[in-house]
């Protein structure tokens, strides 16, 4: 059964030394012709396999201090794209772009200027307490009209119509949108995609609004303060001013009850009617946001395919090269009160290395393959997976001729333990994965722990959301993950070898498929849920919301089947600490920690399990 899986001229070789066995055993000399084949084959696979110092070598110096972390945007995140450029380049592969690279804009910072001001009858209320530009908010100035328009949504959601501007002239006024939807306890609402703060925005824009101010409902934001201006970065602003406001200033824009915005709310959801009138007030109002832009880029190059009829068909191998630079706060590290190198050896240092090692595999002429190969390395995927967005958005290929991504993130630190596993998500996306794993896992040493689902915490999701077949290989978190303590020692470098070794033979079974795999849908395909309902169901667990004490974390009661937390792994009994590095002690904190969070964002909760620390990444 291994003949048929052999590669190239290595097959052919093998085939010869089998003929020729036969041959001297019926000249009864097998023994030495055996030996003799023994030393020159194991010479012959040897070219072409992983070598530990190999991935050594590239791991140490891509987390290395002198790259500082390789933060997109930075100098560190620039000499990491060379480095992977010139190995690309040295091993013969034709480049995708101009000198390989393919360069996108991201913003890296985004704060509240000096001279945000709000007016409201002469009364002067305070930025960052009482109200807070957007992110993507424009920087202008504005005195008008308030119009309060409900949820500041029109569709249809099932038999539900609603139309919340109906009736109603908002050209060159302020409108005042609730944020949520009419349908918070349906996770399948049409209003889903129209419930979004900027997709509110540009529907006002779209009819004439001069400004947009959102207020946070109770089921959304408890504490009653104005949403993070670094909430949603973007390059690109909204083309007016959008602005946060606390329930108190909204009940005083519309010269209410504090409690009636609430109110509002409820009523409209309760009798499925829209709720819309002419404020009694003008609101003079000024937006500065002071954006920080920087340029990274993906790195792409390419082995063009031996079949004549199937080189017009693409195989991607990709790994982020990313990550969180000197940490700090908003870095994404699980320490961000600490100013140090966060290396990333594991996170993904271990993923492009063998990217590069797997370029120089297929690089071998006997080892091409009937497809062509993409390699690609992803700036930014810390950030949002803003590279594979990016390169999916502008593919160098024809999307529809990629017929399968196979991605590399955290694949350096196998457990030695008696029964080693790799995860591999993604296995429902194909209509042949799991027959090619059956095949592909057998002889390894590890075993693989198959997720169907194509959508997760990695720059594969955007392939998924494009409709490509999509594998996505890790050895799992650990207690060092997005801490300057993720170094390059503590890999496992043989365990590395192979699963690189495993991965060029994934990769061959695809690319010489004589049918390309047909994509399945398995799990979502975009982002699901919004603020209101995420409040709820996020993470999927029942909390403990007594307030007993339990080790300075808030306890999980329960978990909803197929729900985040639970895909994650999380269970009845763990005690959640930290999200994002931030601490929980409570029901409280953990509710505010969820405020600050949007839909689609990968978080790091930190449990205590049977007195024991862990960390889920869990995709909201």
């Amino acid at each position: 059964m291994l003949l048929p899986y052999c590669k190239g001229d290595v097959c052919n070789f093998l085939y010869l030394c089998l003929l020729t066995i036969l041959w001297f055993k019926m000249k009864e000399k097998t023994i030495y012709l055996l030996i003799f084949l023994l030393l020159v084959s194991t010479s012959g696979f040897s070219q072409g396999s992983t070598s530990v110092d190999s991935l050594k070598k590239h791991v140490f110096y891509l987390a290395s201090p002198e790259l500082k972390g390789r933060q997109a945007g930075t100098e560190g995140d620039s000499l990491a794209a060379v480095y992977i450029k010139e190995k690309f380049m040295n091993a013969g592969l034709e480049p995708l772009f101009k000198n390989s690279f393919q360069y996108f804009t991201l913003v890296t910072e985004v704060s509240a200027g000096e001279l945000n001001k709000f007016v409201v009858v002469g009364k002067e209320y305070e930025a960052g307490k009482d109200f807070q530009p957007f992110s993507f908010s424009t920087s202008d100035s504005l005195e008008a009209q308030v119009v309060f328009a409900g949820f500041g949504i029109e569709g249809k959601s099932d038999s539900l119509l609603w139309d919340d501007y109906k009736m109603l002239d908002i050209k060159s006024k302020w409108v005042l949108l609730i944020r949520g939807d009419p349908e918070p306890d349906n996770p399948s609402s049409a209003f889903i995609p129209m419930a979004s703060d900027r997709a509110k925005a540009l529907n006002a824009k779209d009819r004439g609004a001069a400004g947009v101010l959102l207020v946070s409902p109770s089921s959304i934001d408890r504490a009653d303060q104005p949403v993070d201006i670094a909430f949603d970065k973007s390059v690109s602003d909204a083309g007016l001013p959008v602005i946060s406001i606390t329930r108190r200033l909204a009940a005083d824009i519309l010269n209410l009850q504090v409690k009636s915005i609430d109110s509002l709310e409820k009523q409209m959801i309760s009798t499925k009617k829209s709720i819309s009138f002419y404020a009694p007030t003008t609101v003079k109002a000024i937006t500065q946001i002071q954006r920080e832009k920087a340029v990274s880029r993906n790195i792409g190059a390419m082995i063009q395919g031996s079949d004549p009829d199937l080189k017009d068909e693409y195989i991607v191998i990709g790994a982020h090269y990313d990550h969180l630079g000197m940490g700090g706060s908003g870095s994404g590290s699980r320490v961000p009160d600490e100013s140090a190198v966060h290396g990333g050896a594991d996170d993904n240092a271990s993923g492009v290395a063998s990217l590069i090692e797997l370029a120089r595999y297929f690089s071998i002429p006997s080892n091409r393959l009937s497809r062509s190969i993409i390699f690609a390395s992803f700036g930014a995927e810390e950030m949002g997976i803003i590279g594979a967005r990016y390169f999916i958005d502008h593919s160098p290929v024809p999307v529809n001729s990629i017929k399968a991504m196979i991605n590399l993130d955290m694949i350096g630190r196998l457990k030695d333990e008696s029964e080693p596993s790799i995860s591999i998500s993604g296995t429902g996306t194909s209509n042949i994965t799991d027959s090619i794993l059956n095949i592909v896992e057998k002889n390894r040493i590890f075993s693989i722990k198959r997720v169907p689902d194509g959508y997760g915490p990695s720059d594969h999701a955007a392939f998924y959301t494009a409709g490509i077949p999509v594998l996505f290989l890790s050895t799992g978190v650990h207690t060092d993950y997005h801490t300057p303590l993720d170094s390059p020692e503590k890999l496992n470098y043989v365990g590395q070898t192979a699963i690189t070794d495993f991965t060029a033979d994934l990769v061959s079974t695809f690319g010489n498929l004589k049918e390309a795999p047909i994509f399945a849908e398995a799990g979502a395909k975009r982002e699901a849920g919004h603020y209101g309902r995420n409040l709820k169901v996020t993470l999927g667990i029942m909390p403990d919301v007594s307030g007993a004490e339990t080790s300075g974390g808030m306890k999980v009661e329960g978990t909803r089947k197929d729900a985040p937390a639970a895909k994650a792994g999380m269970m009845k009994g763990d005690i959640i600490t930290a999200i994002n590095g931030m601490k929980v002690a409570n029901i409280y904190d953990y509710m505010s920690r969820l405020s600050k969070l949007k839909p689609g964002d990968t978080v790091n909760v930190e449990i205590l399990r049977n007195g024991a620390q862990e960390i889920l990444i869990i995709q909201l």
